[in-house]
């Protein structure tokens, strides 16, 4: 089964969202936020985009390539 070009978009976007799931570029960076580290509300952040994309995918690919009829 050959994938389509919208089926590499989802996966390139789980994969950004793989890669920057750990927020590597503010380890050891010491700024607080609310009384939290900077890097703890990028990681918040990044699950609410995350779960937000997913629902993307549940609504409009999560049948692909299973033979069932939207």
């Amino acid at each position: 089964m050959a994938r389509t070009p919208r089926e590499y978009l989802w996966i390139l976007t789980f994969a950004v969202l793989v890669v920057f799931a750990v927020p590597w570029f503010l380890w050891g960076d010491g700024r607080v936020v609310a009384g939290l580290p900077l890097w703890l509300w990028w990681h918040i952040g990044w699950m609410c985009l995350a779960s937000g994309v997913f629902y993307l995918f549940t609504r409009s690919a999560w049948d692909r390539g299973m033979g069932v009829e939207a």
